[in-house]
């Protein structure tokens, strides 16, 4: 039954725009601003999970070690604290994605990817981080025929990707839109990102870590032996800095290029009713995500509501970074609509919170990492989406830079071959327009590839999801 207008604006009439994950009363109150002229042994900007994997990595290593830690806003207010609380294993966006990119090394990043993932947990539980960590695994969707055999191809169930018919499928998961699934055992994890970041919050500053909250650095400055960081109420000169400001344009010039913001929006519905989850099923908790080019993520919650995000990814002309873009109305009635066209069981359900937040695109689709002032300045950005479990993975990368080490991660191609930059305005603007054509054009013609798309692709930074 097609899904009423009216029943899209029912279900959004009392929405919050907050994130959900951050409009809870455990949000910590935030420190004190940065006052004053501060020395330290590292210096790391930005309060999200790059920043704060890199603080707690750099003190476990030495807890000696003088850690600062400045935050433009709060600590997870972006996208660390917006995305949909689905941690993944890849590094590469997928593994087809790693094969396109890095063909040589696709094998060895998948291992270090899981590593990674098993390493979250173990902090989780050592520093006994109430985030509500889930292990459920992944479940790429088909929702097109043609998808299906795609899915199929994938089945290696030695890599713990198992192919699930239709009817294997719906038996776990009840929905009319189904028409099969790809089970990856090993490839996910689902949480509250605003919890794992306040509860890292904690764990940093119980080691020793100093943290400033509404503290801009508004300029990076090579001092011979160090570098100097100035914000709007003081300085810290530091021997060492990491620069984890992801989608927020880079106090590096060299890296301006290199990333793009792209808006992505999610809403989130009320606690659904005990028969309404029996008519759904789910029990396995599974993260899922759709396999098409315009593709939703969804997930459950402890206190039994769905997260629905994605489909639309909108690009703002002149890398627009605005918490005025954190709503789209157009694209929460989209959400909606198929929300209720895959789990028409929720008939009635309201939306409680509907949000959106910036992601930092690069163009091959995961993170890429370098250093500066003569290696005393360390820097990753790019991870598309996937920075829940990959910017762990980045900090250890950075700290091995800023110790001039060479390690299993310095050496990878990963780490010292960037993307392409994207280009300037207004091309990047009129570019990213006709690729999000060409993309659902892909999805309405069976998956096929059409002109624009194979450039891309011969180019190096085509991308299917």
């Amino acid at each position: 039954m097609p899904v009423s207008e009216s029943q899209i604006r029912s279900s959004l009439a009392d929405v919050s725009n907050e994130a959900f994950w951050l409009d809870s009363p455990e949000r910590p109150e935030a420190t004190a601003p940065l006052s004053g002229n501060r020395s330290c042994d590292l210096a790391v900007v930005g309060g999200g999970f790059t920043g704060l994997w890199t603080a707690l990595l750099a003190k476990e290593r030495d807890p000696d070690r003088h850690v600062v830690l400045l935050e433009g806003g709060t600590v997870g207010w972006a996208a660390s604290g917006r995305n949909g609380g689905v941690c993944e294993a890849s590094l590469t966006h997928g593994a087809d994605n790693g094969e396109k990119h890095l063909p040589n090394e696709n094998a060895q990043l998948t291992r270090l990817g899981y590593r990674n993932l098993d390493e979250i947990e173990a902090a989780i539980t050592r520093y006994g981080i109430d985030c509500d960590f889930e292990r459920t695994g992944l479940i790429d969707i088909a929702l097109e025929d043609y998808q299906v055999a795609g899915l199929r191809e994938a089945h290696n169930p030695e890599e713990d990707a198992v192919f699930l018919s239709q009817e294997e499928l719906q038996a776990s998961i009840k929905s009319p839109t189904y028409k099969a699934g790809l089970f990856m055992e090993r490839e996910c994890a689902i949480l509250n990102p605003a919890k794992l970041c306040w509860g890292l919050l904690r764990v940093c500053r119980d080691l020793g870590v100093e943290v400033y909250e509404n503290s801009v650095v508004r300029n990076l400055e090579n001092a011979g032996n160090t570098v100097k960081l100035t914000t709007d109420n003081g300085t810290v000169t530091a021997r060492r800095v990491a620069l984890g400001t992801n989608a927020f344009p880079s106090l590096l010039n060299r890296v301006k290029w290199h990333t793009a913001p792209i808006y992505d929006y999610a809403l989130m519905t009320q606690p659904l009713s005990d028969e309404q989850w029996s008519e759904i099923g789910w029990a396995g908790r599974e993260g899922l995500a759709d396999a098409a080019n315009q593709f939703h993520y969804y997930r459950r919650t402890v206190d039994g509501r769905i997260l629905f995000g994605g489909w639309d990814a909108v690009y703002y002309y002149g890398r627009a970074v605005s918490p005025k873009l954190y709503t789209r109305q157009e694209t929460f009635e989209t959400l909606a609509r198929h929300f209720f066209e895959t789990f028409p069981q929720a008939e009635g359900t309201k939306f409680t919170h509907a949000w959106g937040g910036a992601i930092d695109a690069s163009t091959r689709f995961f993170a890429f990492f370098d250093t500066a002032f003569r290696g005393k300045v360390a820097y990753t950005a790019g991870f598309t989406g996937l920075g829940v479990g990959a910017s762990r993975f980045g900090a250890e990368v950075m700290l091995d830079l800023l110790a001039g080490a060479k390690t299993e991660i310095t050496e990878l191609e990963m780490v010292k071959k960037k993307p392409l930059p994207f280009p300037p305005e207004p091309f990047m603007w009129v570019g990213a327009k006709l690729t999000t054509k060409a993309l659902i054009k892909s999805d309405q013609n069976e998956g096929k590839r059409g002109p624009l798309l194979r450039v891309l692709d011969a180019m190096g930074v085509g991308f299917a999801s």
